[in-house]
């Protein structure tokens, strides 16, 4: 019988420039913001894997019917709400979220009970979520950070898209959503204690968030 051969595990193979003070990181923002740039940079600082929450939602769409799970369907049975007013949208988005948590629950309470570090990124996720004091039933212990990517400026939110998606067209509409959804996010960080980082200037964005999230202290816990 052969020697047994060692499996790989993804410190193996993603050797990290530190330890992270965390064990999972939020990385919050309005779509467009530019948390792409920023997370896998961070995930090879960190040495740790990345959760995209675009993920889950495409999975628990493929288990779920409109009829059980309508928000998260929303934007699939619904097209043309999307071209509802900007305020209107990001209630919406709001809403996708708060629908999402028990899923962006059960992630983070399997990374802090196997004490497996990740980042989970995506546009629904909410910096207050950070703060709770346990997931899944696993005591948070201070293991828990977020960080709020914001990009205030409709025009640079336009351009963004434009690069990222030439065949978009124009997207005015979508990036007044987007600078109003970060507005919102941003506001809720603040009540939160969640540190907001400005997207730009993008040559250094990596270093502020690192940065930010070092000296971050999160508030007490609560039970959100």
């Amino acid at each position: 019988m052969g020697r047994a051969v060692p499996v790989a595990t993804m410190s193996d193979i993603l050797v990290p420039e530190e330890r992270p003070p965390w064990r999972v990181l939020l990385l919050c923002g309005a779509s467009g913001a530019g948390k792409s740039r920023v997370s896998y940079p961070l995930a090879r600082h960190y040495g740790t894997p990345i959760v995209e929450v675009d993920d889950l939602v495409e999975a628990l769409q493929a288990m779920t019917t409109p009829r059980q799970q309508p928000l998260l369907h929303h934007w699939r049975t619904n097209p043309g709400a999307a071209l509802l007013p900007p305020a209107d949208v990001v209630e919406l988005q709001i809403a996708i979220a708060e629908a999402l948590v028990p899923a962006v629950d059960a992630v983070v309470g399997n990374h802090l009970e196997t004490d497996t570090p990740v980042i989970i990124e995506g546009d629904y996720l909410l910096p207050a979520f950070a703060v709770r004091d346990s997931f899944a039933g696993v005591p948070a212990g201070g293991q828990v950070a977020a960080v709020v990517l914001r990009e205030p400026d409709e025009a640079q939110l336009l351009e963004n898209y434009r690069r990222r998606e030439p065949g978009g067209g124009e997207q005015l509409h979508r990036a007044r959503v987007s600078a109003l959804h970060g507005e919102r996010l941003a506001a809720q960080a603040a009540e939160a204690g969640v540190p907001v980082v400005a997207a730009r200037p993008w040559n250094d964005v990596f270093r502020r968030v690192v940065t930010a999230l070092d000296g971050a202290s999160l508030p007490a816990a609560t039970a959100l």
